[in-house]
């Protein structure tokens, strides 16, 4: 006789009256919040800004913080009106050290990146270890010493004083070195040199396309970056048609303490001075789109 295995019973999950085991409960919304609040915190400046840039000299400081006025018109008149139209001397200016330094600062990046990240020779750990290094040195920093460099060679007080400190940019070359290892292959270089193409030809033919949209990155950095810079220009520059809008807007604010209605003139500025960022944002996302959809398809 043959000895019959105790049955053993089988719960089948399909079966509704099956008892199930609940999920956890995630607070699904906590990150929306937490976003929500870090955007309320960055854009309640700009909402500001929006709001004062309406108002008149009388009424800055007068109404309730948010409630828009009237007088934006009339302090566009005296925005271009100040000192025969400086201020747009100034964006003009910063558009020059911002569009020039960020260009040349991602070229210089993104031919250093590549060079580090595809290229083996010695020294190489340690020159992107000084790299890493010169990530973790404040700007502020380096300000007196590149003024006292420059002195020397009697660039101060130029346009190259505030272009030639902002193209060498140690986080952009660190950013451009990541890029380039994981966005260009070396089998497309080897067969490239195979073909017999120079490394010249190569980088600016197969890898710099490759590399694109992770130097869209380091150049827009490095704009708003240079955009947003205060205290070089600050160090290096004493005429006013050299300064950028940072620093004029700065000496206006000064002129603020004696003359009130240059409040107005000031935030203004601030305003325009803003929209260029924002545009360029907007222009250049498209960039990151193009290159997300190309990984998800090569994944």
């Amino acid at each position: 006789m043959t000895a019959l295995a105790p049955s053993v019973p089988v719960h089948d999950d399909a079966d509704p009256r099956a008892p199930r085991r609940r999920a956890p409960r995630r607070a699904a919304w906590l990150p929306t919040v937490v976003l929500l609040i870090g955007a309320i915190y960055c854009l309640l400046p700009v909402a500001w800004v929006l709001a004062a840039s309406t108002k008149g000299g009388s009424s800055l400081f007068t109404s309730f913080t948010f409630a828009p006025g009237g007088d934006l018109p009339a302090n566009l008149g005296d925005l271009s009106a100040y000192s025969g139209g400086i201020y747009w001397k100034w964006m003009l200016n910063t558009l020059l050290y911002a569009g020039v330094g960020g260009l040349l600062s991602a070229l210089v990046s993104g031919l250093s990146g590549y060079t580090l990240a595809k290229y083996r020779f010695a020294g190489r750990s340690v020159i992107f270890n000084v790299l890493l290094a010169g990530v973790l040195v404040p700007g502020v920093t380096l300000a007196i010493p590149q003024y006292l460099l420059l002195a020397e060679v009697g660039l101060t007080d130029t346009y190259w004083a505030v272009l030639l400190p902002n193209i060498l940019s140690p986080y952009g070359i660190y950013l451009a070195r990541i890029y380039a290892a994981a966005a260009v292959p070396d089998t497309v270089l080897e067969a490239a040199r195979t073909d017999g193409a120079s490394e010249g030809r190569i980088f600016g033919r197969v890898a710099l396309p490759m590399m694109l949209p992770g130097l869209v990155t380091v150049f827009l950095f490095q704009f708003v970056a240079i955009w947003n810079n205060f205290l070089l220009p600050f160090v290096m520059l004493s005429d006013d048609d050299k300064f950028p809008v940072t620093v004029g807007l700065f000496t206006l604010l000064n002129q603020g303490q004696t003359v009130p209605a240059l409040y107005s003139v000031v935030i203004v500025g601030v305003l325009i001075s803003i929209l260029p960022l924002i545009a360029l944002f907007l222009t250049l996302q498209r960039y990151w789109r193009l290159d997300l959809v190309s990984g998800s398809v090569k994944g």
